[in-house]
């Protein structure tokens, strides 16, 4: 059953402060209508301009996940745009007064909570993901990453990370469907290294950081407690109390997982991947990620969904059982031969459906269409696509034998190929608006070899033969 695009009930607001700027951000998660994606809104700036969600605007990725638009930026967007794809909301638009969201406790279960608390509902539009047909492989030399995608009917990451650390050493975790995302990665808080924590205050990072915010990671023993007390008021943290501790975490902080900086960077991948503008199936593989890498594999994916649009190619599984065969059709359709022009119903939903039919050299119309030059008529490809859609009608009446279609209108009408002998053609039909008054008003597309060959806006009515 295809899934329906999702978006919030109602706004849900979050307040806190920024992990970089130490700016106190005011941030509202608010419901969008269908195909608005994930956008951000600064609210505080002149004209509120909007930065879309979009790898193609990232701007850095030190320590975190930076986007810019026409002079207005958004850092740090990554644990929210992860906990939107973990709970699967589809459309949202971000509101803050700051420049960058609010870092909270470090993870994504707070944005989680705030999600739940307004809950989500449907929205009339299918959510389209994209597939991985084949192993994408990709490495990033320079950043020391590698990537794999394989193809796999659920979103599923596995990561490995090896800091060659101590105090971290060598960690690997798996989320095998993102309906694990809220229990098993959500709660995950990121990481820095203490040896870290100077260099990052001298680049004027982690203004907003704090022991409630992220895991501090101490790989050598014996720290003096005046290096601690140096390196707090350096971080502007005078009131802080950093306490010698061993190998392991700063002050013991207790780790909600014992693999949770893994858990970490697969939420990380997961908000960074949000970016390409579309959720995933696939399982994907990678060791030792960072916002760099995850950033470039996204851009890379995003070339991939680009080029399948420039070629027009769509995938459907001919070869599974059909919802209707031809038996099945012939007990709804009317039309007989030479006359009957879908061979099986592959897909059917609410406002959906996928038929086939099979173009052999039999058809009576190659006779004439042309001796010695086969082609299919494009006015039956139309006829043929206008049965798929008759279908899709008839399925939603009872006693649809004693029902008939009829045009009304046919708009938009293309043709991109030939069509002849030995083609199996694909019809894909979407409804423009809900079925009112037995008028139904679908767009269809005809595909062979998942290149579109003929498309058209149909508009029928349903009507009962007396």
């Amino acid at each position: 059953m295809a899934e329906k695009q999702r978006t919030l009930n109602a706004p849900v607001k979050l307040i806190g402060i920024g992990l970089h700027t130490g700016e106190k951000v005011n941030l509202t998660l608010c419901p969008a209508p269908e195909n608005h994606g994930y956008k951000f809104q600064r609210v505080d700036l002149e004209n509120e301009p909007i930065i879309p969600a979009d790898c193609d605007l990232v701007v850095s990725t030190a320590r975190g996940t930076t986007l810019e638009k026409d002079g207005a930026r958004i850092y740090t967007c990554e644990h929210a745009l992860a906990a939107l794809v973990g709970m699967q909301v589809d459309n949202v638009l971000i509101q803050l007064d700051g420049p960058e969201l609010p870092i909270m406790d470090g993870s994504s279960q707070p944005f989680v909570e705030a999600i739940n608390s307004v809950g989500c509902s449907e929205q009339e539009s299918i959510r389209e993901y994209f597939e991985f047909k084949e192993n994408v492989p990709f490495e990033d030399l320079d950043l020391g990453v590698e990537f794999l995608a394989v193809p796999y009917d659920e979103y599923r990451l596995t990561v490995m990370v090896d800091y060659r650390s101590p105090a971290l050493g060598t960690q690997h975790s798996t989320i095998y469907k993102i309906d694990d995302f809220e229990k098993d990665i959500a709660p995950c808080r990121t990481f820095v290294f203490l040896k870290e924590l100077e260099t990052l205050a001298d680049q004027g990072l982690i203004k907003g950081g704090d022991i409630d915010n992220a895991i501090v990671l101490v790989e050598r023993e014996n720290i003096p407690q005046s290096e601690l007390d140096d390196l707090a008021k350096k971080l502007g943290k005078e009131d802080l109390q950093f306490e010698p501790t061993g190998i392991g975490t700063l002050n013991n902080c207790e780790l909600r997982f014992a693999n949770e900086p893994a858990r970490h960077k697969l939420l990380d991948i997961i908000g960074d991947l949000a970016l390409i503008g579309m959720p995933i199936k696939g399982h994907i593989l990678a060791a030792r990620p960072g916002h760099g890498g995850n950033v470039a594999f996204a851009k890379h994916i995003k070339g991939l969904i680009k080029e399948q649009k420039k070629e027009n190619k769509r995938h459907f599984e001919i070869e599974k059982d059909p919802v209707y065969d031809i038996n099945q059709i012939e007990k709804m359709l009317p039309h007989r031969y030479p006359f009957l022009m879908v061979d099986k119903i592959l897909d059917l939903y609410e406002d959906r459906i996928v038929g086939v039919k099979n173009v052999t050299m039999n058809e009576p119309y190659f006779t004439g269409h042309f001796p010695g030059n086969p082609v299919m008529p494009g006015v039956l490809q139309i006829e043929a696509m206008a049965q798929v859609g008759g279908i899709f009608a008839l399925n939603q009446v009872d006693e649809p034998e004693k029902y008939m279609t009829y045009f009304l209108k046919i708009d938009k009408v293309k043709f991109k190929r030939k069509v002849v002998p030995g083609d199996t053609v694909v019809f894909e039909l979407k409804l423009l608006q809900p079925i009112r008054r037995g008028l139904v008003n679908m767009s269809g597309v005809a595909y062979v070899n998942g290149q579109t060959c003929a498309e058209a806006d149909m508009l029928a009515q349903v009507t009962k033969e007396l």
